[in-house]
């Protein structure tokens, strides 16, 4: 059930508390399968559904009323405990919602609770909390490092989460388990009271069943409306740089193709770039020394209590030099200028979310070859909007494409993938708003 037909339902007459105990009910189904919660807030979440249910019934329901949502464990929620995926330090209560969090719940949002991430988000999951697993299969990943936001709306259990992406977090998984995920545009989701890992990178966004629900979402997430017309048929710029060339990743490739079949009635224009040729190597040459720069403290006070990679990760950090940093800097804006000079001519621009399906377990982060951040890293360094969303299978695994849209037109870019969404073959309303 999307998010938008559950407040239909309400308005009908339908009870919250009724759905947010299905939710509950639906976690311990899928759980530990999935390893997709790292806490469930089952009193609270009941409570907040009885809230619920007496707003519809006086009327004053607001824009997210009883929908239920989960939160990555790296976002504070008052009074619930933030894990961040580690063992570094224990899991923390929070004392005071995240901006974004405080926005969900005065939308009316039913918090059931916060799902598992990779370790600080950076990329590797901690041995004694383990992966997510896959709702399509459960012996392979969810993705990362939102994977648990991803499986827990891919499972049905929630129409809505909420993950963060520093270089393809939300969009990987979400391309993983079949579902949609946005990364608004650089700043405009507020990232107080969510643990960083690039301040130049991190973005917040949601994932959702699909990219109406998504713009309702982040709505809310903004603090301000995401309507916006369409163009009926967008003129699209394909990206063949970031199709994937390795033999083994061929069927991913022919799915693609297939998906292009099916936006015959768009104007599809290759469009070539070459600057984002370096991007993700830019992006790795600002991630590593900020995160290290976040991490110094915790990493001296406890450097065993991090997973072997996280600990390499964050220690090359400190060697990477200077001059690279600058470079990388400076890169940047040559590569977002280059992408925002591509807009005039298109209305998105389009690749694979990922250049492979979801594999047993998540891959280490790199910049060569089909690395699973192929597609996705060039919008966390120029800060453009992007989403994913399902364009077909590989051996029954979900394969999602990419749409990326220009800087701060993050209404533009839904409206625009709702289009996308219909050619595809996916039911989709008009773009949502909110107060």
């Amino acid at each position: 059930m999307s998010a938008r037909g559950l407040l239909e339902r309400y308005a009908s007459g339908d009870d919250p508390c009724e759905e947010v105990e299905r939710a509950l009910a639906a976690v311990e189904e899928w759980e530990p399968r999935l390893n997709a919660f790292a806490h469930v807030a089952r009193d609270s979440a009941l409570a907040q559904a009885e809230e619920s249910r007496r707003r519809w019934r006086d009327d004053t329901a607001r824009p997210l009323e009883g929908v239920p949502v989960a939160i990555k464990d790296l976002i504070d929620v008052a009074g619930q405990p933030t894990g961040w995926g580690t063992k570094v330090e224990p899991p923390r209560p929070a004392r005071a919602d995240a901006p974004l969090v405080a926005r969900l719940r005065a939308a009316g949002a039913v918090l059931i609770g916060k799902t598992n991430c990779l370790e600080y988000a950076y990329g590797v999951a901690h041995l004694e909390i383990g992966q997510t697993n896959n709702p399509h299969d459960p012996s392979r990943t969810a993705g990362g490092s939102s994977g648990g936001s991803a499986a827990a709306v891919g499972a049905g259990i929630v129409p809505l989460a909420v993950g963060t992406d520093t270089g393809g977090s939300i969009r990987i998984p979400a391309a993983h388990c079949g579902i949609v995920g946005l990364k608004p545009s650089y700043g405009l989701v507020p990232l107080e009271g969510v643990f960083p890992l690039s301040w130049t990178l991190d973005h917040a966004g949601p994932l959702a069943g699909d990219v109406a629900d998504a713009a309702l979402m982040l709505g809310v997430l903004a603090g301000q409306a995401m309507a916006a017309s369409a163009p009926r048929a967008p003129r699209i710029g394909v990206l063949r740089a970031h199709w994937p060339a390795a033999a083994e990743n061929r069927a991913t490739a022919a799915a693609m193709d297939a998906a292009l079949y099916r936006l015959g009635a768009a104007e599809l224009v290759e469009v070539t770039i070459p600057e984002l040729g370096g991007a993700n190597a830019a992006l790795l040459d600002l991630l590593l020394p900020e995160a290290s720069v976040i991490h110094r403290d915790l990493h001296a006070r406890n450097p065993g209590g991090y997973a072997p990679g996280t600990r390499s990760q964050i220690e090359a950090g400190f060697d990477l030099p200077a001059t690279r940093y600058v470079d990388a800097m400076r890169e940047a804006a040559r590569v977002r200028a280059a992408v925002e000079a591509a807009f005039p001519r298109v209305d998105l621009l389009l690749s694979p979310a990922v250049p492979f399906p979801a594999p047993h377990e998540d891959p280490e982060i790199g910049d060569a070859g089909d690395s699973e951040m192929l597609a996705s890293g060039f919008a966390n360094l120029t800060g453009h909007p992007a989403l994913t969303l399902p364009c077909g299978a590989v051996d029954g695994l979900p394969v999602g494409l990419q749409l990326a849209g220009p800087l701060g037109r993050d209404a533009a870019l839904l409206a625009a993938a709702q289009v996308v969404e219909r050619m595809l073959g996916r039911a989709s309303d008009t773009v949502g708003t909110t107060d």
